[in-house]
């Protein structure tokens, strides 16, 4: 494979790594961005992202962020807001299949430990 499919290969695998981490993962392998690496390589560098990449942290350090009083839980607007704005943008259909699977209390809020549980759970494979 080229290295300068390196980024996108890992990210359709459905690992989320940045440039600079995929230039260290090169690097580390001696290998430079016009090289080439095998599949061996390859899958040594999968492992060690997957295993440096924890979504559940990454979550909550968002969340806790936007909870500046701490209080456990962010309201849904907000959570819409910034889901539909910030990042990786998710359309308004995509963050209401999310919010169905989330526990959202009568007053709209949602509890971000739970939250966070339901979507990072892995999808039954059938």
């Amino acid at each position: 494979m080229k290295a300068t499919d390196l980024l996108m290969v890992m990210r359709c695998l459905g690992a989320s790594p940045t440039p600079g981490e995929v230039q260290r993962h090169l690097q580390t392998h001696g290998i430079d961005r016009n090289g080439e690496l095998d599949f061996s390589t390859f899958l040594t560098i999968m492992h060690m992202q997957i295993k440096q990449e924890d979504p559940e942290k990454e979550i909550l350090l968002a969340m806790l962020m936007a909870d500046k009083e701490k209080k456990g839980y962010i309201m849904a607007s907000e959570l819409r807001s910034k889901l539909v704005k910030l990042g990786e943008k998710l359309t308004h259909k995509e963050v209401d299949d999310l919010f169905r699977e989330a526990d959202i209390d009568p007053h709209g809020k949602v509890k971000y430990d739970e939250f966070i549980h339901k979507i990072t759970i892995p999808v039954q494979d059938y």
